[in-house]
């Protein structure tokens, strides 16, 4: 076989198995999702893809899941919008980081400098435009 005739084959294969590779690697990460969403259960701990966090109030319909996202709030959610189950751990580091930022921002600085960091927001140098002037047509 000479080089011409194996040129087709090569660019076929070139072609064809990254393609093989990415649906079989789509196949399973569509199955772990359907998996996740199948095990939620009352009570679990959830992110949705927005990043909001909440506990699992109801799971009675095959389409959609209530979550509670503060006490006596509940809100609907399709079940494709759950992300993962989170242990309370993740939650509460961030809890303990934003009191960390809170007495920082709280203590008093030392020097001038300090204190200027700490509570000076950044400027905007935005702009609005002024409206258009609309004329009617008669």
């Amino acid at each position: 076989m000479n080089l011409g005739q194996l040129l087709p084959f090569l660019l076929i294969a070139v072609l064809i198995v990254p393609m093989v590779l990415m649906s079989r690697k789509q196949k399973r990460a569509m199955q772990q999702q359907q998996e996740l969403q199948n095990s939620i259960e009352v009570g679990d701990k959830v992110m949705t893809t927005s990043g909001l966090y909440g506990y699992v109030a109801n799971t009675s319909d095959d389409a959609t899941v209530d979550i509670e996202i503060a006490d006596g709030i509940v809100t609907t959610w399709l079940r494709a919008a759950i992300r993962e189950k989170v242990s309370d751990d993740v939650v509460e580091e961030t809890v303990e980081d934003d009191e960390a930022v809170a007495e920082v921002e709280e203590t008093p600085a030392n020097d001038k400098a300090e204190k200027t960091v700490a509570t000076e927001t950044p400027k905007s140098t935005a702009e609005v435009a002024p409206p258009l002037e609309q004329t009617k047509k008669s």
